[in-house]
């Protein structure tokens, strides 16, 4: 049990350190398309309390943790979000199509983030439990980005599709978005409430796991990355 917690608590610090830094490239990336928002409301920093969020930070976090130690005795996935970082689309000079690429700065953060730790891979005679942790830490980076990539509003797969529809398309799509959490929160708390109920069933990660497998072996080759 104290192995799992261990295990647990670095997920939980990895993943912190993936959606900070997922926030942080929307907000440089509205900076630099002209929107100084997140700039001078302090949230381009490092500091995590700055991004806090009390449910994707705190609350949803720790409902994973305890639930799949409580039911599986180990932590097999692990998901969360920060505050997110304000972008006024005003300021841009093509707000739709801009946005889009506020939106995309996210998952391409997690991405590059992911390719990077892969070097670390590289080098020999590396641990177990090392090697184990920075695959820990590629597969959140690519589960991240996977997750923000669905075209539901307010992920950022939602943004993009608004970014890149005819305008009469992309009005429709935007009316999804208060109703887009409510479905986000239901799809990531699906899979343990069913567990809890005697049911193995998890629709999103059938969607979500094929691909992160699909892409892992590739981005481990462009790498550099033998075995692992």
């Amino acid at each position: 049990m104290m192995a799992n917690i261990g295990q647990a608590a670095v997920l939980v610090v990895l993943a912190a350190v993936a959606i900070i830094l997922h926030e942080l490239a929307h907000g440089y990336a509205a900076l630099a398309l002209g929107d100084e928002t997140a700039l001078r409301q302090g949230r381009l920093s490092l500091n995590p309390l700055r991004h806090v969020d009390p449910v994707g930070t705190l609350l949803l976090p720790g409902f994973l943790l305890v639930s799949q130690l409580a039911t599986i005795g180990r932590v097999a996935f692990m998901f969360g979000w920060a505050k997110p970082v304000p972008v006024d689309m005003r300021r841009f000079r093509k707000p739709r199509q801009m946005m889009a690429l506020v939106a995309l700065a996210g998952p391409a953060m997690n991405l590059a983030l992911a390719f990077l730790a892969a070097h670390i891979l590289r080098i020999d005679g590396l641990r177990q439990d090392v090697v184990d942790t920075v695959l820990g830490f590629i597969a959140i980076n690519l589960l991240l980005g996977l997750f923000n990539l669905l075209p539901l509003p307010p992920l950022d797969g939602g943004r993009i599709m608004v970014g890149i529809l005819p305008l009469p398309l992309a009005r429709v799509w935007a009316r999804i978005e208060p109703f887009g959490i409510p479905v986000v929160m239901g799809l990531l708390l699906l899979p343990t409430l069913l567990r809890q109920a005697g049911i193995a069933a998890d629709p999103l990660g059938h969607v979500l796991y094929p691909a992160m497998n699909w892409i892992l072996p590739h981005l481990l080759s462009l790498a550099g990355v033998r075995d692992a």
